[in-house]
């Protein structure tokens, strides 16, 4: 039976993820050719905001056959907007590909994406991409490789160049040059008739350096290798050669180390390095682990489809064919938007699940088909918490007849994205609390897209932190309907901990302290909607800029008569904790973001008086002499639109990314 691999493609934006997904479909022959990103034609990028902006926003499935195993390829979102979708799909798989530009070097957002890898325990293969423009240096992004992340890199593809175009790559395990056939797939050029006159002489002109180079990485693969296996260090000693198969054996040792990482190097958009990169892939992962009985699977994303509806992508935990599948339930291979249905499902592999129930992201489906844990329940499950929106934006229906199918479409786009949030106002609208900008504006999109809901947004907002500068006073507060009556008496003080050096370390969380007797006598149903009221009531905030954090409630008394409905608690709750607070007893901290930028040298000094001019307090600068680094703290929402002003300023040649540095307080 084939081998399973589940793998997955990060990398910084505009690195060449997704023209590298498709190069290795192609490579696999799964696609007839690749498709380009800038031309919308990129198989991974389905979605028309994808096609539109250039990026990947929803983690794109495909499945390819290589070497006799079989490859489950998720293709992850760059842009940190979309953070959630890379951490969705690193619950499911095994191994990883992290693409680095020679152009760029490690930049922020590779940074992170090796820190979620490794938090995850996920195997990962580096892959150098952009070479076939041999003024970027591999030796220099190999060495910012090790000064950044902090693993050797031992390199396992050697470009080669000839008259300025890159001509081919040596793989050095298997110490073979693969170059182009006619049809522009890489083939071993030694013995291979398939080459043209053209493509055999450019690989015996290439110049016989690069005889040694090999040898001397293969060597140098041996050394590290035999840090892994007796064998490999045993003939190192002696000073016998390595046999290939001797050295994959070592390398299997160091490619599961936390010291070193095999890194591949190439050119995606020239189709150069990917087929070593592919059989790295088959050699150096992990097989999939070992499942619970009991187990169906599990829900690992959710996705709607304009005429079908929502699925699950769903990892099976058993095999099981379609006679034994639970009543209500489907399977089908997914492949960009589209489903292919199947007879059987394979413990390990990935399909989209269709069932009779609503799902929830990490939730165990059982061999029955009843639901197992909800995954806030499960520990380590939830990905949502991990998110701090920073805006939030007024949305309303244009026709009141909508109000239902939009509050139902906004549920439902919410549990697909764990970073996204929609809070309910009584006034009939709502708020969306998003990441950033990109993520608000494709959230619309889709809404009007794929559920038919025509709405009217207003201006995303900063969402602040508002926190709590001492204890206040207790207040009572009732609320009658009729014959029902709830009274509670409720008190509020910050949670401070005992050494706290900035803002960003104060604590997010709330703490609510109900009195003994009441938690003796009510039922659990009572005691969960003062819960879920107060802390409804406290994501509001005082000052309306945004939630009131690092609080701790205490009822000290609550009273109820039988009969009384959830929303009387809510009202109560709410006015309550409305008389508690005044705006004086509140300061509040506004995000603050860490900018990090790159462009020409010539544009240096007009971005940076740009970034002054919004508050930006330039922190680190550095260069090659042709390119411009810098790295600055700037407010939010002074950073509002940077993407067309930046553009404008260096003539679309300015590369940037932002990530949350921490809260500080401000005055408004």
């Amino acid at each position: 039976m084939q081998s399973i691999r589940n793998i997955a493609i990060l990398a910084h934006v505009d690195a060449g993820k997704t023209t590298l997904s498709e190069r290795i479909l192609f490579a696999a022959g799964e696609i007839r050719r690749p498709g380009k990103v800038e031309d919308g034609l990129a198989t991974m990028d389905y979605m028309p905001e994808e096609k539109e902006r250039g990026i990947t926003i929803e983690s794109g499935v495909a499945h390819f056959e290589w070497k006799n195993t079989w490859f489950n390829f998720i293709d992850t979102p760059g842009h940190v907007d979309f953070g959630a979708e890379v951490d969705m799909a690193l619950t499911a798989v095994e191994g990883a590909v992290l693409v680095v530009s020679a152009a760029s070097g490690v930049e922020t957002q590779t940074v992170a994406a090796f820190k979620k890898l490794r938090e995850a325990g996920v195997r990962t293969i580096l892959f150098v991409n952009k070479l076939d423009n041999p003024d970027y240096s591999l030796d220099e992004t190999l060495i910012n490789i090790e000064e950044v992340l902090g693993v050797r890199p031992v390199l396992m593809t050697i470009p080669e160049y000839k008259n300025g175009q890159m001509c081919s790559v040596q793989d050095v395990l298997s110490k073979s040059r693969l170059v182009h056939d006619e049809n522009g797939e890489e083939i071993v050029a030694d013995g291979s008739s398939a080459l043209s006159h053209s493509e055999r002489s450019a690989s015996h002109e290439v110049e016989e350096s690069s005889d040694a180079l090999l040898q001397k990485h293969y060597k140098e693969a041996c050394e590290f290798a035999s840090n892994f296996d007796d064998q490999v260090l045993e003939m190192a000693l002696e000073g016998k050669p390595v046999p290939p198969k001797d050295l994959l054996r070592g390398l299997k040792g160091l490619a599961a180390s936390d010291d070193y990482a095999l890194c591949y190097a190439g050119s995606a958009m020239a189709g150069f390095g990917v087929r070593s990169l592919l059989t790295a892939l088959t050699f150096f992962l992990p097989e999939v682990p070992e499942f619970a009985e009991g187990e169906l699977g599990q829900v690992i994303r959710l996705r709607h489809f304009k005429g079908v509806g929502e699925i699950s992508l769903f990892r099976a935990h058993c095999d099981m064919e379609r006679k034994e599948w639970p009543q209500g339930f489907e399977f089908s291979r997914l492949k960009a938007n589209l489903l292919v249905p199947v007879d059987e499902i394979r413990a390990g592999d990935i399909y989209a699940m269709r069932s009779p129930y609503e799902t929830e992201l990490g939730q165990i489906v059982l061999r029955d088909g009843f639901l197992a844990c909800h995954p806030e329940q499960s520990e380590g499950s939830s990905i949502r918490d991990h998110y701090q929106p920073l805006l939030q934006t007024r949305v309303e229906c244009i026709s009141t007849d909508d109000y239902h199918h939009v509050e139902k479409s906004l549920n439902t786009l919410s549990r697909m994205d764990p970073s996204f949030r929609v809070v309910h106002d009584d006034g009939g609208f709502w708020y969306l609390h998003t990441v950033g900008e990109v993520q608000l504006d494709v959230l619309l999109a889709r809404l009007r897209r794929e559920f038919g809901c025509e709405v009217q947004a207003g201006d995303p907002e900063v969402r602040w932190q508002e926190r709590l500068t001492h204890a206040v006073e207790p207040v009572e507060n009732s609320f009658q309907l009729g014959p029902h009556k709830i009274s509670i008496k409720l008190s509020a003080s910050p949670i401070v901990n005992d050494v706290v050096e900035n803002a960003a370390e104060l604590p997010q969380n709330h703490d609510i302290r109900l009195s003994a007797e009441f938690l003796e006598t009510a039922p659990r149903e009572i005691l969960a909607g003062v819960r879920s009221a107060l802390l409804e009531t406290a994501e509001i905030g005082v000052l309306g800029k945004g939630p009131l954090v690092g609080i701790r409630f205490e009822v000290l008394e609550f009273s109820w008569s039988e009969g009384a409905l959830p929303p009387m608690i809510k009202k109560c709750c709410a006015d309550a904790v409305t008389k508690l607070f005044k705006p004086s007893d509140v300061t509040a901290y506004e995000p603050i973001m860490e900018l990090s930028l790159e462009c020409p040298v010539n544009f240096a000094g007009v971005i940076t008086g740009d970034i002054q001019a919004r508050d930006g307090k330039v922190k680190e600068i550095g260069g090659d002499g042709r390119t411009h680094f810098l790295k600055a703290d700037i407010p939010l929402r002074k950073i509002f639109g940077y993407a067309t002003g930046v553009r404008s300023i260096s003539k679309g040649t300015a590369l940037y990314s932002l990530k949350l540095l921490g809260y500080r307080e401000a005055s408004l």
